[in-house]
């Protein structure tokens, strides 16, 4: 085959048959007067050197400098520069990136990439808030301020388990409006997320799952709303009725008892069953006691709407909650530059995250849909990339068009 030994000839062409990159950046829209460049080609340059991992504008700055996408795009039409993808990036419509991230999500799903669930039959989706950059000098009305310090900070809910780890969406914390109030919260946002992916019709996603900040009645409440079950984990927890439920619990004897399995030489569960005031239906509060093979002993806690879901499965659904932070949010900023300012303003913050998170979801499905084992990790993936990128040759099949 032509393209066979060319991984981001196999990238590009994926994006654009499966996904139809060129017709969904084609529907983006800016504020910008008669641009010289479309905003579809700014955003699609962007996507390109995203997914090859660039670090800083300037870096992709560079790569155009030295005219290496000359084969991705139409040879007269030019490429725009530093300042034009800053402008552009500074006044592109959000609404359209969160509708181009829901299209890839619906269309992984239309593809059966979530048919058999991504633990034990069940579709599972971490929730979780995450700093991105913040600053003691650069400010903008956007930020969110604490002690002189600004920065800015969003919550995402990403696929975790046995799938691509996808990102579904996320939400930006919301400054203060007036001296009055307090920036917006976690729990907030991620009230907001929760309503905005199941709103779109996001049906598949059959599990929440959250740290201790959201053992509380408000999230539960509105996430029972949208008629999806949550597991939260229960730490030193603050609201009464769960440590109601944990006394009660501690008093019990195990009813399940796992021997040792390889990685643990015992796993007890305790459990027991209450209810939480503004919260319709009972909640299921469980303990595993966890003897590791040394001497070590843990033990997780979690409270769960999920009143029918085996033991087991509970277990490793809490222990897969961490593959947001690990897989999505530290992958991200070490490898993305997820924590980096690429432009400041409360719009080009929100653009950026959206584009790399749009990125990271082509990235992943291509490397586990397209490639199976071919290919170790997505580092050398994206090695692969930057050596077809050197190579390609110019081909009508591989042109990204902004029409």
């Amino acid at each position: 085959m032509k393209f066979r030994k060319n991984y981001l000839a196999k990238f590009v062409k994926y994006a654009k048959k499966v996904f139809n990159v060129e017709h969904g950046f084609g529907k983006m829209k800016d504020e910008r007067v008669n641009p010289k460049f479309k905003t579809s080609t700014v955003l699609l340059v962007v996507l390109i050197g995203l997914s090859l991992r660039v670090k800083s504008l300037n870096e992709l700055n560079y790569m155009i400098d030295e005219n290496e996408f000359k084969n991705l795009f139409q040879k007269r039409a030019g490429f725009p520069r530093i300042d034009t993808i800053r402008d552009t990036i500074k006044v592109t419509d959000v609404k359209d990136l969160h509708d181009e991230i829901d299209f890839i999500i619906k269309t992984a799903v239309r593809n059966k990439v979530f048919a058999n669930g991504t633990i034990d039959g069940y579709t599972v989706a971490a929730v979780d808030g995450t700093k991105l950059f913040g600053s003691n000098k650069k400010s903008c009305p956007e930020c969110l301020r604490n002690k002189g310090h600004n920065s800015h900070s969003c919550v995402a809910m990403a696929i975790v388990g046995n799938a691509p780890k996808l990102v579904v969406g996320f939400e930006m914390y919301k400054p203060k409006e007036d001296a009055f109030k307090k920036d917006e919260g976690e729990i907030t946002a991620a009230k907001r997320l929760v309503t905005s992916v199941f709103e779109r019709k996001n049906s598949f996603i059959d599990v929440l799952v959250y740290d201790s900040l959201m053992c509380n009645s408000i999230f539960i409440s509105h996430c029972l709303r949208y008629d999806v079950n949550v597991i939260i984990r229960a730490k030193q927890n603050n609201n009464n009725f769960v440590r109601q439920a944990k006394r009660i619990t501690n008093k019990t004897e195990p009813i399940e008892v796992w021997g040792s399995d390889g990685e643990f030489e015992k796993v007890e569960v305790f459990e027991s069953e209450f209810n939480m005031p503004n919260v319709e239906q009972p909640l299921r509060f469980v303990k595993f006691a966890i003897k590791h093979l040394g001497e070590e002993r843990t033990q997780i806690m979690l409270v769960t709407s999920c009143m029918e879901m085996k033991h087991r499965t509970l277990f490793k659904i809490m222990r897969a909650r961490a593959d947001i932070e690990n897989s999505i949010f530290n992958n991200l900023k070490k490898e993305c530059s997820l924590g980096h300012c690429f432009v400041h303003g409360g719009n080009s913050v929100e653009v950026m995250t959206a584009m790399i998170f749009i990125a990271s979801n082509f990235m992943q499905l291509f490397y586990c849909r397209r490639l199976k084992k071919s290919v170790p990790t997505q580092r050398e993936l994206v090695r692969l990339l930057l050596k077809g990128l050197y190579s390609l040759e110019y081909d009508k099949e591989l042109i990204l068009s902004s029409a």
